[in-house]
């Protein structure tokens, strides 16, 4: 981030300790600390609060693993199944119903209308 290394750290650290002076580092350093501490606290507050709003997601991730999943045997499972029987056979003599004709449908006579609205 600031492409500092080790040694330039260390020498900022010195020019900091002589500057700020003797008497005054040691309420610095109380003031970092404390600083680091409610850093934390809020770090774990935001945590528990996330945990506690999404709860436990339910996720089983070793389901979803794609390793998992082997192509032929899944396209061999789809052909070896049964195929389901038609939900309700008609009647012999029952009337087929044109699209047109259903509730609700509405017939078109001649060109869809122009909507200049419309995107």
């Amino acid at each position: 981030m600031f492409d500092i290394n080790g040694g330039e750290f260390l020498v900022i650290l010195v020019i900091a300790a002589l500057v700020i002076g003797p008497q005054r580092l040691p309420e610095y350093a109380e003031q970092l600390g404390s600083l680091v501490k409610r850093g934390r606290a809020w770090i774990a507050q935001a945590r528990t609060r996330i945990d506690d709003e999404t709860g436990d997601l339910g996720v089983d991730w070793e389901a979803l693993d794609p390793r998992r999943y082997d192509p032929r045997r899944i396209v061999r499972d789809a052909l070896l199944e049964p195929e389901t029987a038609p939900s309700a056979p008609r009647p012999a003599g029952a009337a087929v119903v044109p699209v047109a004709a259903r509730a609700g449908a509405v017939a078109l006579s001649g060109p869809a209308p122009f909507d200049d609205e419309a995107t």
